[in-house]
């Protein structure tokens, strides 16, 4: 295991940037990747959060990411999310790789999204409302933009300095970027945040916007509202997934406000065209699955190799 080739986060972002991840994502879909299939992730309750086993096997390859969630780590100065990932071969499972899984969940993730809303948003979403302040809301600034004309960034936190700050990194990046715009403004929202209960008001939503919810994992968790889900056009990446983990979706469902038939699709039908996007807001809600990671570690780890 010593001699195996470790690809930190900066290695990462350098063989495989924002939007090469988001096209292999893609192709791995059109190319037959069912998320349906991935496994269920065990998640282990440990004293200082969870613990989360991800395997997956796609073509040549198989993987499995150790993640952590760790909810005090941003008081400490530390990443909420922790993780490692190990690359193997599909024939052999013979290890190949690993990867820095901090880094891995940071471009994966604002990725899927950007997936979604390549197949989702109208091709002029140039505003887009972002909650949260921390990595993944830093990578579904720069994901959007890698699928998007977006210029403008509304910053919504609970902590203003932060708010302000995040701000100013997008002006350093050549956004219009604010602090005080309401939600009316946004072509795109993306949500990144820890929250538990509902961030808005769900009726602030244009009927022409595209929301993504990508903080929540837990059943007893939410980012949006009964009312946004109940008008909008609802897709996840995997039903199996979203009906046992997404809360943004299971208290609806529990609420009474939604059946399970009002989920259009997953990711693969989006992006195939075999159920296309509906009337009403369009809402990605995502949960992270262990098949993203596989392919994207499989993308770094092929570039790795030819670049020897």
């Amino acid at each position: 295991m010593s001699g195996l080739p470790y690809l930190d986060g900066e290695r990462l972002r350098e063989l495989v940037p924002m939007a090469r991840a988001v096209q292999v994502l893609e192709d791995a879909l059109r190319d037959g990747l069912d998320p349906e299939e991935t496994p269920r992730r065990p998640v282990v309750e440990v004293p200082a959060g969870q613990l989360l086993l991800m395997p997956a096997a796609w073509g040549r390859h198989v993987g499995i990411k150790i993640a952590a969630v760790a909810p005090a780590n941003p008081s400490r100065g530390l990443p909420r999310i922790q993780g490692t990932y190990l690359l193997m071969d599909g024939e052999t499972l013979a290890p190949l790789a690993t990867l820095d899984g901090v880094a891995l969940t940071s471009l994966r993730t604002p990725a899927v999204s950007a997936l979604a809303v390549r197949h989702l948003a109208g091709p002029g979403a140039a505003t887009m409302a972002v909650f949260g302040t921390g990595p993944q809301a830093w990578g579904h600034v720069e994901a959007f933009r890698a699928v998007r004309p977006v210029d403008r960034v509304i910053v919504i936190a609970r902590d203003r300095g932060r708010a302000e700050a995040f701000a100013g990194r997008c002006a350093d990046e050549g956004l219009r970027a604010d602090t005080v715009a309401g939600l009316g403004q946004a072509d795109l929202i993306a949500c990144c945040t820890s929250a538990r209960v509902p961030l808005f008001d769900g009726r602030l939503v244009r009927d022409d916007a595209t929301v993504v919810a990508i903080g929540s994992h837990e059943p007893d968790a939410r980012e949006i509202d009964d009312d946004l889900v109940a008008r909008s056009t609802v897709f996840v990446e995997a039903r199996g997934a979203a009906l046992a983990e997404a809360g943004d979706l299971i208290i609806p469902l529990r609420n009474g406000t939604i059946t399970d038939g009002h989920l259009a699709g997953n990711l693969r039908e989006l992006i195939t065209g075999a159920v296309p996007p509906g009337p009403g807001p369009r809402v990605f809600k995502s949960v992270g699955m262990a098949w993203e990671d596989l392919v994207v570690a499989a993308a770094a780890y092929g570039a790795w190799t030819r670049a020897r």
